[in-house]
């Protein structure tokens, strides 16, 4: 499956901005079932600098700074990705005891694994509770398969807890989340890192994109998907599993990846810092197009 996708991000700024320096987590990254067949990123006003580099994670990041005084910010990034249609086979290929899967990360030294452990440890965003644990412990009883397990907590938070967007924010404790049972995908993805991470499982945040259909007979409205947000769980013996707790589904060919990290504060799409500017909008538009 080939996708075009399009990620249109505006700023405008109630008085001048003098001088903004920013970096982008906007560029899909190449890994086992997902190539990067073209990416550009386009930037108005033109940047003074501009630099790209790959992140501690292995994620693609474009540095940019503007220099000149603007009241408005236009981000602009356009990739062309093809996807395997046969990305569930390793689902299918595990068959690991969560437990066997927890004592293997511990335990074996080749590379992979020893990748995989800094993602069992709270990270700035994802703190783990008591509360948190004891939610988790449901779908963990002894000697389950690691993908069923998983694959039960994500359809536990998928029916346990309410999508309202605006009810949280970037910054919302994943205590609040907890408590009041509602979020975004941000929230349930950092939710379910949480649980996992009380098992001594190993678990990271998958930002990208999700290809939405209109209803049958309408045509899609243009900047109508959205940037999403998803988890990985490792096994040992097979690799990265993906789960995706917002809409209980395995990642399969609608899932483009743009970045993989701790949190969402390692992959942040789009941040910055700016002399000026006052208060401020943002607009964001997503075009996921089958190509």
């Amino acid at each position: 499956m080939r996708y075009r996708i399009t990620h249109r991000t505006a700023y405008s700024y109630a008085s001048q901005v003098t001088l903004c320096h920013n970096e982008a987590h906007l560029a899909p990254r190449s890994c086992g079932v997902q190539r990067v067949l073209a990416h550009k990123l386009s930037i108005e006003p033109h940047p003074a600098a501009y630099s790209e580099h790959r992140d501690f994670f292995g994620n693609h990041v474009a540095y940019f700074a503007v220099q000149q005084p603007h009241t408005e910010l236009l981000v602009t990034a356009t990739s062309e990705v093809e996807l395997d249609t046969d990305i569930g086979r390793l689902h299918l290929r595990s068959n690991t005891a969560w437990e066997e899967a927890a004592a293997g990360i511990q335990s074996q030294l080749n590379p992979a694994s020893l990748d995989a452990r800094q993602y069992l440890l709270d990270s700035p965003m994802v703190r783990a509770s008591a509360q948190i644990s004891e939610y988790a412990a449901a779908s963990f009883p002894r000697n389950r398969p690691l993908a069923e397990a998983v694959h039960d907590l994500m359809q536990r938070i998928h029916l346990d807890f309410s999508y309202q967007p605006g009810f949280t924010e970037i910054a919302t404790p994943l205590e609040q989340v907890f408590a009041h049972r509602r979020g975004v995908c941000q929230d349930f993805a950092h939710l379910a890192i949480a649980c996992l991470r009380t098992r001594g499982l190993a678990a990271r945040y998958v930002s990208g994109y999700l290809e939405t259909l209109p209803p049958p007979g309408q045509t899609k409205m243009q900047g109508a998907d959205a940037s999403h947000a998803w988890f990985s769980v490792y096994d040992p013996d097979v690799g990265w599993l993906d789960f995706d707790p917002t809409n209980n589904q395995i990642p399969m060919d609608q899932h483009i990846t743009t970045a993989w990290g701790r949190d969402y504060a390692d992959i942040t799409p789009l941040k910055g810092v700016i002399f000026g500017g006052g208060r401020h909008k943002a607009q964001v538009g997503v075009d996921v197009e089958r190509v």
